[in-house]
């Protein structure tokens, strides 16, 4: 008789609910930094590259304590760092460094990198293989809520308190944020140490095709990883690009023209239709085929780039506030179809995959520079670069095949 794993997939919830706060938040912080130490768009943009370098750097050892001490004790283990790297805001806001400020977004993202680790292939093995893609589009629903929370909340709490124009109340109006997820954090991890989750291996429920010979000796022998790992790379870059400059860019004069505040609200809605979207997705993909639904998505993504990079005014801003609702689905499906028939290699793929996710250092960085460069607007050439990537993934690239030694 099989399992129903409900009850544990809604435990599991919370920590994407929180991951999807924390990681958005950085968007907040963005356009706050650039104006407390006056950056220009490259040297902001070093905040996303302090963060998911972390994914690079980390994610493979976070494998590594999986495979170890199992999925359970690495959730416990990652929330405790990423509280760690939240009490780090105290110092940097307290001392006004943004080298700090820097460092303890490093420490956060190691700790958040162990739980990606851990809880996305937990989620595609809490059941059958075949609705993998369906379960986990659900529980990053989840994650997109704390975003589009985030998004609300950091406004109000960073963003708003603009009247004070001495650098070290500015700065200082990020602390109350980070010590409360501070506080989140532990007591997720004490409840997460002693919740009694299932000890379920990848075998066990690979159901969706024949397991791979056993004696392939490492993850990377898929292709199917190899070139899912650089979609999520060029997926991860590219809506982290755009929401780390969404702010700036619905300020420009041309654009919309908004305050910093008026654009961190117009910018939940980028958050919330990624939100909208896995929900939705979360029913519909259980009968839809995943990579042409991914193709779909990539596609509209591209179009809604140019309009946004060749019109001004309403149309350009909410072109491209319209590209959350079809990032929505792309996460949570190049990573279930690029976990599938990996077997007792999906610990090590889901390392890799996260280790991928340092896209979101690079691309955003890349994007900063350009728009230093070229201009905001035109900057915005980059994530379309990465969106049509992931559309020809979708439509040649995917294919559950090893690589032969």
């Amino acid at each position: 008789m099989r399992r129903d794993y409900t009850r544990d997939l809604v435990v599991l919830w919370s920590l994407f609910f929180v991951w999807g706060f924390i990681t958005c938040l950085n968007g907040i912080l963005i356009p706050k930094l650039k104006a407390v130490f006056v950056l220009d768009f490259a040297t902001a943009m070093l905040v996303q590259l302090a963060f998911f370098a972390a994914y690079g750097l980390f994610s493979l050892p976070s494998g590594r304590l999986v495979e170890r001490f199992g999925y359970q004790r690495g959730i416990v283990i990652g929330l405790g760092i990423a509280a760690l790297g939240c009490l780090g805001f105290l110092p940097a806001a307290s001392q006004e460094l943004y080298s700090l400020f820097l460092a303890s977004l490093f420490v956060l993202a190691c700790g958040i990198t162990l739980l990606q680790v851990s809880a996305n292939a937990y989620v595609t093995i809490l059941g059958p293989a075949g609705t993998a893609s369906a379960r986990l589009t659900l529980t990053q629903a989840f994650n997109s809520l704390g975003t589009f929370l985030a998004q609300l909340v950091g406004t109000a709490l960073i963003l708003a308190p603009a009247g004070a124009l001495a650098l070290g109340q500015s700065a200082r109006a990020v602390k109350l944020p980070y010590v409360g997820l501070a506080v989140v954090l532990v007591l997720l991890a004490v409840f997460m140490g002693i919740a009694r989750l299932p000890q379920v291996e990848a075998p066990e429920v690979a159901e969706l095709e024949p397991a791979e010979p056993t004696s392939q000796e490492s993850a990377w022998q898929h292709r199917n990883l190899v070139l899912g790992a650089l979609a999520i790379f060029l997926y991860v870059g590219g809506e982290v690009a755009i929401g780390s400059l969404l702010v700036n860019y619905l300020g420009e004069a041309s654009i919309g023209g908004k305050s910093a505040e008026q654009a961190g609200h117009l910018a939940s809605y980028y958050w919330g239709g990624a939100m909208l979207g896995r929900f939705i997705g979360s029913l519909t993909m259980r009968h839809l085929t995943a990579n042409r639904t991914l193709a779909a998505a990539a596609c509209s993504a591209c179009l809604l780039l140019v309009v946004t990079m060749t019109t001004s005014g309403v149309v350009a801003t909410w072109s491209v506030i319209s590209i959350g609702l079809f990032n929505s689905i792309m996460f949570p499906t190049i990573y279930s179809l690029a976990l599938a028939r990996l077997g007792k290699h999906t610990s090590q793929g889901s390392g890799i995959l996260c280790m991928a996710m340092v896209g979101g250092a690079l691309i955003p960085y890349l994007q900063g520079v350009v728009a230093d460069q070229l201009g905001l607007q035109h900057s915005f050439v980059v994530p379309l670069f990465c969106y049509a990537s992931i559309l020809l993934y979708a439509l040649r690239g995917w294919s559950p095949v090893k690589i032969q030694p």
